[in-house]
């Protein structure tokens, strides 16, 4: 069956009482007994079990080609469960490049719990070979990565780690399973925040685990009972409702990206932009061999310093500074002024200054956000329109060996309501 059936039709059912199509909220806490003091109806409290969040778990394993999926409130809450299989004296690989919060997870709790972690350049696999230990326990990917979009081999790490016998993980929230599906090239467990294209528009929150077999399902599953970050059923409504749209949404989104990554990759203003559709990205060849498109993130660096970026941020019309991506809204951020709070004592940045990433939308169609960005490159280059709207100050402490990060993302408006010569893509 197709994914854009399955994004349709997996895990919903008519309503037997009455033949509703669209599946009902079930809000209910508790559900009654039967006589003998059993459950027949599946049923018994909403933590364990809910019947609008199983509703999602089926769509979403069908969609990944998964045994089980288990639901949680947050992407961060799906993570420490996958981190809840580790034990003390485990030793876990993670990409240096990678979410902040999970490298804040692995780096502030789970070595606090006994558990070593090395962060190294997971693309690079001799790095991986020589981290290897045999009580390496976990690898963790993220393919393309975050901000960097750096892609890693999946067939091959997948190799390495079943030679030492460890779990490998893959954060599949950027590319989701309309691009790839990890599980079926030799990943054992996927891990998306739900939050971003699977909720697709930005106000419901959750996380998802996705098992290759049953019988790791269950012990995730028994985390998520006792642990209890477990999503409300409307949340869980909502994002099995933005699912049925979500192969035509990232598939436009993508196209839109492609466009704009290739129309920023010629811009006199543009240092360096990363995204794994371009041919001369190094991580092409292998995205073309595990993917089905190259996603809707784009990572620029624009040409001069961190407020050259941030007079290009400040000066969008069509993209609003914000976090978040896999919303239908254009957002533009500079990433490492927003990590370097976080990792003030780190001993390396934990993303560089001038990079920008890009989400690209539900639009289709380069003209509107080549525009906005591509207008605000000259102005943030031209002395007399440099000028930003908010002053800046970034500290080059921790930065003293890297360019500054612009992490801009992206949601491509209508080409056919503005065009690229349009001024109403920038503030004056």
């Amino acid at each position: 069956m197709k994914i854009e059936t399955l994004a349709v039709h997996a895990g919903r059912q008519v309503d037997p009482t009455t033949g509703a199509i669209t599946p009902p909220i079930q809000m209910s806490t508790t559900y009654e007994r039967d006589v003998d003091g059993g459950y027949s109806r599946s049923y018994s409290y909403t933590r364990p079990d809910n019947p609008t969040r199983r509703s999602l778990e089926i769509c979403l394993a069908q969609l990944e080609g998964a045994a089980d999926a288990v639901c949680f409130s947050s992407g961060a809450a799906a993570t420490m469960a996958v981190f809840s299989l580790l034990k003390p004296g485990d030793h876990v690989l993670a990409p240096r490049e990678c979410y902040y919060g999970t490298r804040q997870l692995l780096k502030e709790y789970l070595s606090g719990w006994g558990v070593r972690s090395d962060f190294i350049d997971m693309p690079d696999l001799r790095q991986l070979d020589e981290h290897l230990r045999p009580t390496t326990r976990l690898i963790w990917i993220e393919t393309p990565c975050n901000p960097t979009l750096k892609v890693t081999d999946i067939r091959a790490v997948a190799q390495r780690a079943e030679s030492v016998g460890a779990l490998l993980v893959c954060d599949n929230t950027f590319p989701t399973p309309v691009l790839q599906r990890p599980l079926a090239i030799g990943a054992d467990l996927v891990v998306h925040s739900s939050t971003k294209y699977f909720g697709g528009h930005s106000d419901v929150m959750g996380g998802a685990v996705l098992t290759r077999d049953s019988t790791r399902a269950a012990a995730v599953r028994q985390y998520q009972a006792v642990g209890g970050a477990v999503p409300s059923p409307f949340d869980c409504w909502l994002i099995r409702r933005s699912l049925a749209t979500l192969p035509l949404r990232v598939r436009s989104q993508s196209a839109s990206a492609l466009e704009v990554a290739s129309f920023l990759s010629k811009h006199a203003g543009i240092e360096r932009v990363c995204y794994p559709g371009l041919e001369t990205d190094p991580g092409h060849a292998v995205a073309r061999e595990q993917m089905a498109g190259f996603g809707a993130m784009v990572s620029m660096c624009v040409r001069g310093d961190a407020r050259s970026a941030m007079a290009v941020a400040a000066r969008t019309r069509i993209f609003m500074r914000a976090t978040s991506l896999g919303g239908v809204e254009s957002l533009v951020e500079h990433r490492a002024s927003v990590e370097e709070r976080r990792y003030a004592d780190a001993a390396e940045p934990a993303a560089p200054v001038d990079r920008t990433r890009e989400p690209s939308g539900s639009h289709r169609g380069p003209g509107p956000g080549a525009a906005d960005v591509g207008g605000n490159l000259s102005a943030a280059h031209d002395p007399a329109r440099a000028h930003s709207r908010t002053n800046v100050t970034l500290s080059r402490t921790r930065c003293s060996r890297m360019r500054p990060v612009f992490d801009l993302y992206l949601v491509c408006g209508d080409p056919g309501r503005l065009s690229r010569s349009s001024g109403s893509w920038w503030r004056a």
